[in-house]
């Protein structure tokens, strides 16, 4: 498999991750996820079957890894960017936006920002998805 399919995929399941925040998939949300799939020829992959045909359910921990895994370590403004973008078509595609998912795009906007400026070279994904989510854990608790 090539680095761009895996990028792919890996992208896709991003998409329906984050499909997944506000605890179900809406109906547009599927469809656009099924069209995505199609477009990019992967509807018989056998990675992505289980989660397109939502057999088990995505916690948004298991997205947000997606997210670093797709990053990298250091990830770059043009690929936060890329990110953004294709996860604003799945999240508008229903109408609405729920507070998980904007959340998820607020929290790739910081990473990108911080790619912009360039304030911490050394900075880890991970750690400020990690960061970021425990965040959104507690203010949804509280």
């Amino acid at each position: 498999m090539t680095v761009e399919t895996q990028d792919v995929k890996t992208l896709i399941k991003i998409l329906i991750g984050a499909a997944w925040l506000d605890g179900k998939i809406q109906q547009e949300e599927r469809e656009y996820l099924h069209r995505v799939v199609r477009e990019k020829g992967l509807e018989n992959d056998a990675e992505l079957s289980p989660l397109l045909y939502e057999f088990r359910p995505v916690k948004p921990q298991e997205c947000y890894n997606w997210v670093q895994e797709y990053l990298g370590s250091h990830p770059t403004s043009e690929r936060c960017q890329q990110l953004i973008e294709a996860i604003s078509g799945l999240i508008y595609s229903d109408g609405t936006v729920a507070n998980e998912e904007a959340k998820l795009l607020t929290d790739l906007q910081v990473i990108e920002e911080s790619d912009k400026g360039n304030k911490t070279p050394d900075h880890s994904v991970l750690n400020a998805v990690r960061s970021l989510y425990k965040r959104w854990v507690n203010n949804l608790g509280g």
